[in-house]
Order: structure tokens, then sequence, then C-alpha cells
């Protein structure tokens, strides 16, 4: 399955970071996709984007907040409008906050916020965009379930593992943690749903990446997370839905 072609793809929060960077390695494929989505919140704002828009030609920036629906339903339109009939191959909920409080410090309203858009968002774009997928699955009848026919990866976390990370940061970052294992049965959820129409689900932890949520001490370069994740898009098949792998393809706990 390696080099598959991904005709469109859409990546939220691809202002910075992980976002950015997929973005960046979909338009500098060696067959790079005919559409590349970039879907944040202020697109017009940023001078990276507004840069990689002259030099591409396939690159759509697209204004959308996930935590508000009618913003969603209006990329969903411009996309529709954008692929002239054809389907959405592959969509990465890449989106999503952080908040560094401890099981005692944490509040409603901060536990709230942060399961707004890691998870209440993917959840809505997803069902926003299904038709969307669906329609690249009926594109591709004969062919196996895959990233270049119809896929939803949503980035979550090691730190949502129930099993893994009782021995990590035990009373902090409680709302991210919380909101990233909610993603994780959200995506097995939807890995159910959709697979009678052909599309795959899959959570991706990416590693502990130098971003500004990952901070400079981080483990890993956004080229070598999102490189290793490129890599394992294009193996993904129907044996995958609804799994939980990391950037190097290898199956998380729970």
């Amino acid at each position: 399955m390696a080099n598959l072609i991904i005709c469109s793809v859409l990546v939220t929060g691809s202002n910075r970071g992980i976002g950015l960077e997929l973005v960046k390695t979909f338009l500098n494929k060696r067959n790079p996709p005919k559409y590349v989505f970039a879907a944040c919140r202020n697109p017009k704002l940023l001078r990276e984007l507004k840069s990689l828009t002259s030099k591409h030609s396939n690159l759509v920036n697209v204004k959308m907040d996930v935590t508000d629906k009618a913003s969603i339903e209006d990329a969903y339109s411009v996309v529709k409008e954008t692929l002239k009939g054809r389907g959405l191959n592959l969509l990465i909920n890449n989106a999503g906050i952080n908040v560094y409080h401890s099981a005692d410090e944490t509040t409603s309203e901060d536990m709230m916020r942060v399961y707004e858009t890691n998870t209440v968002g993917p959840m809505l774009v997803t069902q926003i965009f299904a038709p969307l997928l669906k329609k690249a699955a009926q594109e591709n009848p004969n062919e196996v379930m895959s990233c270049s026919k119809a896929a939803v990866i949503h980035t979550s976390s090691s730190l949502g593992s129930l099993e893994s990370t009782t021995h990590l940061y035990p009373t902090a970052l409680i709302e991210y943690r919380c909101s990233k294992t909610a993603l994780n049965m959200l995506t097995r959820c939807q890995a159910e749903a959709y697979k009678m129409y052909g599309i795959i689900a899959v959570a991706f932890e990416p590693g502990w990446v130098q971003t500004d949520m990952g901070g400079p001490k981080a483990e890993l370069k956004l080229h070598e997370s999102v490189g290793g994740m490129m890599e394992v898009f294009d193996t993904l098949t129907e044996k995958h839905n609804g799994m939980f792998l990391d950037y190097k393809g290898l199956t998380l706990p729970w």
C-alpha cells in the first residue's frame, strides 16, 4: 500500500505545529493531493499559510472553528464547492488545546473547554464532513479501505491511555488526558459506524513533539513525527480500522 495517491485531504488545526507540518508534507509529496485543505480559525492572518498558498495552487485555506458548528458547516460548503462533486478522501482532526492543571485545580469550565475542542470538535467535524467521505468511498467501490479511499485520522495522545499512563503526570493534565481518552472511544465508535460505507477511522499518537504545546524539550522534531505518521498513513487498511497507533505504526494500549 506504499505511496498511496490521495486526491484530497483536510487538516484541522493547520495554523501551527503538527497540523502545519502535515500540510507542508502533503504539499511536498512526489504525488501531492489535488486539494490540500488547511483549516484553522483565522487563515488569512497567518503569514506562513498565505505564503504557502502563493506557491501551491492545490492549497486551499479554510476558515474553521471546530468548537462552532456553524463555522464547520461554512467550511464544509467551501470544501464541497471546491471539490466540484468529488468526495474528500482524508480528514485529519488535528486541532487541540491543553491546560496544565492538577486534579485539585481543574474546574468544570476548564474540563468542558478542553473537551469542546479535543473531543466534541472532532465528532462534529466528522459528522458534518461524512457526506464527502462517503462520496469518496463510493467513487472507488473496488478499492480496499485506505487513506486514498476514505479515512478519518484523529490526533490523540498516549496520555489518554488508561493502561500505560498511570505513572506519567499522575495528578496533572487532567482535562487533556480525559479528553483524549474520550477521543479514543470516539474513534472506536466511528470506526464501527462508518465501516459499512468503506471509511476507516484511526487514532494516532504523534509522540512528544517540539511544538508550542509540546515545548522545546520534547523528544521529537516535527519532521520526525509527521514523517513517521505519513509513512503509516500509506499502510492503513481495513485491519487498522478503530485502532490506536503511534507515529511508527505500533499499536498502543487503550
